[in-house]
């Protein structure tokens, strides 16, 4: 076999390798959604869910988060590509104090817990009954940003200038 196929090859699955959960999120969990937890037998079950905090709120001696639950990808992170899928809105709490100013709502958290029964809750004038997760690990993911800079090789793209002259590029004539 050739030595130069064979190298990026291994080195490009040594990378895939690399690519995982963070440490907190590993581990085997129930393959059930907050909508397929409200149905019965579902309880104590161990999850993995995760999506956007709708809100913080702090009790006495607990923390719960309305969240809308996004499908989670390879790495636990829910995904917000597709702002449309939905798993649902769930309940998520947790014993302790932790700060609305930083799980703000629009943030993502992918939670480890045990299925934790329903509870009902009012959204406007309707009552919903949402599934609430016995938290044990919360992780909460840093903000992404997008970057509105140029692309970096020249306004002609990365081609070269071309047939239609050097100062006519991608981004019109200047």
């Amino acid at each position: 076999m050739n030595i130069r196929l064979l190298l990026p090859a291994l080195a490009s699955v040594l990378l895939a390798a690399c690519a995982t959960a963070p440490k907190p999120l590993q581990g085997q969990f129930a393959p059930i959604t907050p909508q397929q937890s409200l149905a019965a037998g579902t309880q104590g079950q161990s999850v993995r869910w995760g999506g956007r905090v709708i809100e913080t709120l702090p009790g006495a001696n607990q923390t719960c988060f309305q969240m809308l639950g996004r499908p989670l990808n390879s790495l636990g992170r829910p995904m917000t590509n597709n702002s449309d899928a939905s798993d649902g809105r769930f309940l998520a709490c947790r014993a302790g104090f932790y700060d609305p100013a930083v799980f703000q709502p629009g943030r993502d958290i992918t939670f480890i817990g045990r299925v934790d029964g329903q509870e009902d809750v009012t959204i406007g004038e309707y009552q919903y009954k949402l599934p609430r997760l016995a938290a044990e690990t919360i992780y909460l993911w840093p903000e992404q940003t997008t970057s509105n800079l140029p692309p970096p090789y020249p306004y002609h793209g990365p081609w070269g200038p071309g047939p239609w002259g050097p100062r006519w590029g991608w981004y019109g004539w200047w």
